[in-house]
């Protein structure tokens, strides 16, 4: 009877260390994942402010302004502009030479 006795002993205590580590494990891994939710919602929000942030950057407004201060582009003269039609001909010059 005694050997049973201790045969459960030993057996509880090891159930009991059993428990004692899942426990553990579980809030670990619920700790992880905890951090790992809030690296996606840093993430996602970092995200929605670079979307934002490149709609701006990219408005025509901003580009045309660049590209004139920094790069010293213009908008092309009306008078120099020549227009193609689809046959191939230039139309500028279909029009007299006075017109051009």
């Amino acid at each position: 009877m005694a050997r049973l006795n201790a045969f459960l002993l030993v057996l509880a205590i090891a159930s009991a260390l059993g428990v004692i580590t899942s426990q553990h494990k579980a809030r670990r891994l619920f700790a992880e994942i905890d951090a790992e939710q809030a690296q996606a919602k840093r993430l996602d929000d970092e995200w929605t402010q670079l979307q934002l942030e490149q709609g701006t950057w990219a408005t025509h407004k901003r580009v045309q302004a660049l590209a004139a201060s920094q790069l010293g582009m213009r908008f092309a003269d009306p008078s120099s502009t020549v227009i193609i039609d689809p046959a191939g001909v230039p139309a500028a010059a279909a029009a007299p030479e006075g017109a051009r």
